[in-house]
């Protein structure tokens, strides 16, 4: 008897002692939840609860909260106070080490405990080894037999974003080459890019990038495009972004047929062959990402290339990517990715635009 006494009495004083070092808020019912307030953006709030999870609140529908930890209370002149809070009747009083301070409810931005706040803090100084998010996939064939053909696609994204700037890296690539056809050579084409993107404003950012692009079939050895101009973000949120971009390009672009028959005597220094375009163009892009339910994201690239100089006058070269994946767990996902090609003026014999698809297994990269 007096060891169930005992035991009772325990577990009444964890449960008071809980709801003791515990916040608690008061929701316009009467309803009275204690937790641990984990963050805010002015609009709802997100109480960490042991009986029940995180908590989302309309802060339309609290009448009074007080706290046991310290809060970062950030303002809408983009000042931030810190300290324990006590809110009722649209005031947040906040007590600070030097004093209290009272904030308008209409005033609060974001609400940070100190975990959230020092992961806030760190995404706007995550360092360039940290804060990458993306995936890579790969796919292999290989048949022998009546026929002796390899396949090999590669995707790999990668993004760097930070509260004022944003790395993207991108590369896509597919080989096939069948040994019993003439020719045997069935595809050989690589895609890759890099873009700098950094905030001037909240919709305003500069933008640079660098474009390379081989294709065998097509006799491009390697086409270089390097540009920078200005972007707006036309939608920005959690489930969908849409940046548009303008500016000027500098395009270096080789073309080749392979090394023609001279004769020996001929040193190879002296041996010219193909074709190299030198000219500016402008640019016109967009970048497209929206994520469906919780587990597909959806993005698309566009890239038009308008030449400009007398030589490129009514030329264009286009660049789309698509892309969807779907996550299975946690690191691993199902990737799709289709690459189109397209330029207006493409050597004598070839064909004006090229197609990737890749699609597989997308092992998620995740570096903070």
């Amino acid at each position: 008897m007096l060891r169930k006494v005992l035991c009772s009495t325990l577990v009444l004083f964890f449960s008071f002692a809980s709801a003791a070092f515990a916040d608690e808020v008061t929701v316009k019912n009467g309803d009275r939840i204690n937790g641990k307030i984990v963050k805010s953006d002015g609009k709802t709030l997100v109480l960490h609860t042991d009986f029940a999870g995180d908590l989302t609140i309309d802060m339309a529908k609290i009448t009074h909260i007080t706290t046991d930890q310290t809060l970062h209370v950030t303002t809408k002149e983009k000042k931030t106070v810190v300290g324990t809070v006590t809110a009722a009747e649209g005031k947040f009083d906040v007590s600070t080490k030097t004093g209290s301070v009272e904030v308008p409810a209409a005033d609060i931005v974001t609400i940070r405990s100190d975990a959230e706040e020092a992961a806030y803090q760190k995404t706007l100084h995550p360092g360039l080894l940290h804060g990458w998010t993306g995936g890579a996939n790969a796919g292999f064939s290989l048949a022998r037999g009546n026929s002796e053909t390899e396949n090999l696609a590669l995707a790999l994204n990668l993004v760097h974003p930070t509260e004022k700037d944003k790395i993207t890296v991108y590369v896509s690539s597919v080989y096939t080459n069948n040994a019993l056809a003439s020719p045997s050579l069935v595809a050989n084409l690589v895609q890759s890019g890099l873009e700098y993107d950094y905030n001037l404003g909240p919709r305003l950012f500069a933008n640079a990038s660098a474009t390379f692009i081989s294709n065998a079939l097509q006799d491009l050895d390697l086409r270089s495009i390097y540009g920078g101009g200005l972007g707006v973000h036309a939608i920005k949120s959690s489930s969908t972004t849409l940046d548009l971009i303008g500016g000027l390009n500098y395009t270096h672009e080789t073309y080749s047929d392979g090394m023609p028959v001279v004769p020996a005597t001929v040193p190879p220094t002296l041996t010219s062959y193909g074709m190299t375009n030198r000219f500016m163009a402008a640019t016109i892009e967009d970048d497209f990402m929206h994520k469906l339910g919780k587990t597909t994201v959806v993005t698309e690239k566009l890239d038009i290339y308008p030449g400009l100089t007398d030589s490129q006058r009514g030329q264009y070269q286009v660049a789309l990517l698509l892309g969807t994946v779907t996550k299975i767990n946690k690191w691993l996902g199902w990737q799709n990715q289709f690459s189109d090609i397209y330029v207006s003026n493409p050597p004598t014999g070839t064909k004006t635009n090229d197609v990737i698809v890749t699609t597989g297994l997308n092992l998620t990269f995740n570096q903070h």
